[in-house]
């Protein structure tokens, strides 16, 4: 089943003329992604690539296509009208890969989701991937940035604050032997659509989703939230890294969500909080995989 997303999905992608969103839907559409349509505004009834339409505006698009998720890949200054573009257009899911949308966009966003039924993940996130059957995982789902070919299909979930660390644990489980149900970058600022909560919830639902790898930094309490949810409610064997320990107190590292505000904000004390609700922390990066398999009894 996977989560969010699968070969059947109908993509629109925003900023799909831009260099970045051109490239990047290019990328989807050879890895089998189902990409409906592009909005780009006034570049209405061109197409991309001689394959996808291009439409004006998000309503548009999906009304003629029936695209149900957008990726954007709009610059910061506009991407938080994309967002709510896609959110007035009654859109499942949208997925905003757009880094440095202002914080004060971002706060408007974040209250007309409320009163909507659309998802956002993001942003300044690496998308989502349902990885396909076919040879590289050909087939699925991928919307976003995030490399298709590491990608393979199996029953491990894979949610991420950081991006580039997403495709380390996706690339691990690859080379291990077991492959991925559906990999989620939720991405690394203050404000974000989409909590490890939300998604730990949609894994723990989906039958074929076996085990989970947790992904997240210093800064914020979202992966305490998520491990004490876990320890109560979550019998799949989840392992868990958190990012920044050499990190200094009050600065912020990369990510703008990845600051050190108070003592439960440090790497030290997530780990020892995961710990605590029965998550086998990895130390480090490179043992990702391989702690998962140990929590797993693979």
């Amino acid at each position: 089943m996977a989560i969010l997303v699968d070969e059947n999905t109908k993509v629109l992608v925003q900023g799909i003329t831009g260099g970045f969103g051109g490239k990047h839907a290019k990328l989807s559409l050879d890895y089998g992604t189902n990409i409906s349509a592009g909005v780009t505004p006034g570049k209405g009834g061109q197409t991309f690539e001689g394959q996808v339409p291009i439409f004006d505006t998000v309503s548009q698009a999906a009304n003629e296509t029936g695209a149900t998720v957008s990726a954007i890949f709009v610059p910061p200054p506009f991407a938080a009208d994309a967002i709510l573009e896609a959110v007035d257009a009654d859109l499942d899911l949208v997925i905003a890969i757009t880094e440095g949308i202002p914080v004060m966009d971002m706060m408007r966003v974040k209250a007309a989701l409320k009163n909507s039924k659309t998802r956002l993940i993001g942003p300044n996130c690496p998308g989502v991937v349902t990885p396909g059957t076919g040879e590289n995982s050909h087939g699925g789902c991928r919307i976003g940035i995030a490399p298709g070919y590491i990608h393979k299909r199996g029953n491990v979930g894979i949610v991420s604050r950081s991006g580039t660390l997403t495709y380390e644990a996706v690339w691990q489980v690859t080379q291990l032997g077991y492959g991925q149900s559906t990999c989620v970058g939720i991405g690394g600022d203050p404000i974000n659509g989409t909590s490890h909560l939300d998604v730990l919830k949609m894994f723990n639902d989906d039958p074929e989703t076996e085990a989970i790898i947790m992904i997240g930094e210093i800064g914020g309490n979202a992966e305490a939230e998520a491990a004490r949810w876990a320890k109560d409610n979550c019998k799949k064997p989840i392992a868990g890294f958190i990012a920044g320990a050499t990190a200094p107190p009050g600065r912020r590292m990369g990510h703008a969500g990845a600051i050190v505000g108070g003592e439960d904000d440090t790497a030290e004390a997530k780990k020892r909080i995961l710990a605590e609700c029965g998550i086998a922390v990895s130390e480090t990066p490179s043992d990702m995989g391989r702690t998962l398999l140990e929590a797993w009894g693979k």
